[in-house]
């Protein structure tokens, strides 16, 4: 049997938890009031770029509607590749821009909390941080867990969260704000941490797209969306997380080391300058 998802599912199936609402207008009322009243109010620093909060009204959008719209339902109760997708919106594509919406002066007052310091320092640090957040991913995956959270929304709620925490943990060492204390890597280094961290979920999506069906809510649901069949899902849910889940570290890494060419060819233009002015003084000063 096919499931019914054309536009009234879509109008309709949102989630209407308040939680979801409430704390998303929060976290933008915070923000806004951090960078607007209460900056102006002890002139800690000069006004965060226009950049930075389309970055972060970005992000918990992503994550808002990850949550709360029609593609919640869908993951939850018909098909696996859905869940995927949502998976890397809260992720891949929130955290990090979250990140980079942060000023730097917003979080230093963590660092002066010699207790907060050492906890952020310990999490932050990247082979930690990597083994976290891909343990994580991996243990949710495992099929009694998962099905355990179409099962339970409470499951479902701290697997959500542990995957947004961890991941911005997972992404600090890349688009940390802080300079010190909790610093991101060197480019060399984010270069190398991003080209490990797409590893685990390449095996993993690997694994799903070629592993016979394994989830028993989507084996057993009745209803098929689209008609596609439990196998195909799982492929679909696989692939996603196999190549449009990796494609976020592709990029990233290109620009990473496209800037790096960058620096390493101002270096290298700024040496042979200053060889050509010595070259010009010794030719000036002889008789």
């Amino acid at each position: 049997m096919e499931a019914n998802l054309g536009w009234f599912f879509w109008l309709t199936k949102w989630n209407r938890a308040p939680s979801l609402y409430i704390g998303t207008l929060l976290l933008i009322g915070l923000y806004l009031y951090a960078i607007g009243p209460l900056r102006k109010k002890y002139h800690v620093a000069e006004p965060v770029k226009r950049s930075q909060v389309i970055a972060f009204l970005s992000g918990i959008v992503i994550i808002f509607l990850a949550l709360a719209s029609p593609l919640d339902e869908l993951g939850d109760e018909y098909l696996f590749s859905a869940h995927m997708v949502q998976h890397l919106l809260i992720t891949v594509a929130g955290p990090p821009l979250l990140l980079l919406a942060m000023p730097q002066w917003l979080l230093e007052p963590l660092l002066h909390n010699r207790v907060i310091f050492y906890i952020g320092k310990f999490f932050t640090f990247p082979l930690v941080a990597f083994f976290l957040y891909n343990g994580d991913i991996l243990l949710w995956h495992f099929p009694p867990l998962y099905d355990a959270t179409l099962a339970d929304e409470s499951i479902h709620i701290v697997e959500h969260m542990t995957f947004m925490i961890l991941a911005a943990l997972a992404w600090w060492p890349v688009f940390g704000p802080l300079k010190e204390g909790w610093p991101r890597l060197s480019t060399g280094g984010q270069i190398i941490y991003l080209f490990l961290s797409g590893m685990p979920t390449v095996l993993l999506g690997a694994g799903l797209t070629f592993f016979p069906p394994i989830y028993a809510p989507y084996i057993q649901q009745p209803v098929r969306a689209w008609g596609i069949s439990p196998t195909l899902d799982q492929q679909l849910g696989g692939l996603i997380m196999w190549v449009p889940g990796n494609l976020f570290y592709i990029v990233v890494v290109s620009i990473l080391f496209i800037r790096w060419m960058q620096r390493q060819d101002a270096k290298q233009r700024a040496t042979e300058a200053a060889l050509y002015e010595e070259e010009e003084d010794a030719e000036l000063v002889q008789p």
